[in-house]
């Protein structure tokens, strides 16, 4: 990928290099060091493709009332881990209070001292998710098998131990008055108890209208609606930069949506991987046989 033509990965180690390229370990250290947590402030982070730009703008607009004066989710609710490349002060005033931010990180990574809302997602559909979201983008759409992207996927990204490190990290924090862990099924299913959850979390008042309002502009139909708010435009063009990608690729986060889309997609022997992967990491530490059973455990909860 050396030739100076604009073109996206055709192979797993092709995408590999372009992420080194996109995130580069030194500017996410020195972000995520940079960044000074406030009690009041929200920070957002489910792992990829698991309902966080969902949560941004749920979160948005709860606290401005309804805004929609922004070319991207990622300027008003800020992702951490690429501020230094964005050129973006991770520290400045937001507006509204509280502030609010976005991340991937687990609780073990994570800086300290602020609130924290995650969303867990079945990991078969989040990972067709970001197969499918990372397609057109910075892969060139069939040239890369989904086996191989699996490989990587399962492995996770410089922080390492991917969607499982991520799940147990935050997991342990679930009795943490500072944590507010949801699943992206119940969200789904329970729209109106979602926004109610992350208005209380917060500490926003919420009236009938602010509840009205919140829904609808959360909901799947008008995010599609309004997707270039959410095409993580920002993002794309430092990608087109830094990546040598072709420019106007599809980077749009909100899609389908919805729930058990893997199992039109998913080959037999990624879900056996799966399955296998929850078996050694996930049921001996938390007891859950399968994601279901975490699903259900949590919302047992209230």
């Amino acid at each position: 990928m050396t030739d100076g033509t604009p073109r996206r990965a055709q192979s797993a180690p092709e995408f590999g290099e372009l992420m080194g390229k996109m995130f580069v370990p030194e500017q996410v250290a020195r972000a995520i060091e940079s960044y000074q947590p406030r009690p009041s402030d929200v920070i957002i982070s489910p792992y990829g493709k698991c309902g966080t730009t969902w949560l941004q703008q749920t979160f948005h607009q709860l606290r401005t009332g309804g805004d929609m004066d922004f070319d991207d989710i990622s300027r008003v609710v800020p992702w951490i881990e690429p501020t230094i490349g964005l050129e973006i002060d991770i520290n400045a005033e937001q507006r509204a209070e509280p502030r609010g931010f976005k991340s991937h990180l687990s609780y073990t990574a994570i800086p300290k001292g602020a609130r924290y809302i995650v969303s867990l997602r079945n990991p078969k559909d989040a990972f067709v998710s970001m197969f499918r979201f990372m397609e057109g983008w910075f892969i060139e759409p069939g040239t890369v098998p989904i086996e191989h992207f699996f490989e990587g996927w399962k492995i996770g990204g410089p922080e390492g131990g991917g969607y499982w490190d991520h799940l147990l990290s935050w997991w342990e924090q679930i009795d943490n008055p500072n944590v507010m862990l949801v699943t992206y099924e119940h969200m789904i299913e329970t729209p109106e108890d979602h926004v109610r959850g992350v208005a209380d979390f917060c500490g926003i008042a919420l009236s009938d209208d602010l509840l009205a309002l919140t829904l609808e502009r959360s909901s799947l139909a008008y995010m599609l609606e309004h997707k270039d708010h959410f095409d993580d435009a920002m993002n794309r063009r430092l990608s087109e930069r830094r990546c040598n990608l072709p420019s106007g690729s599809d980077s749009a986060k909100v899609r389908k949506g919805g729930v058990g889309g893997h199992k039109k997609e998913l080959p037999v022997e990624i879900a056996d991987a799966m399955d296998a992967i929850w078996a050694e990491r996930i049921e001996p530490a938390l007891g859950f046989a399968d994601y279901a059973a975490l699903d259900a455990a949590l919302r047992a909860r209230g």
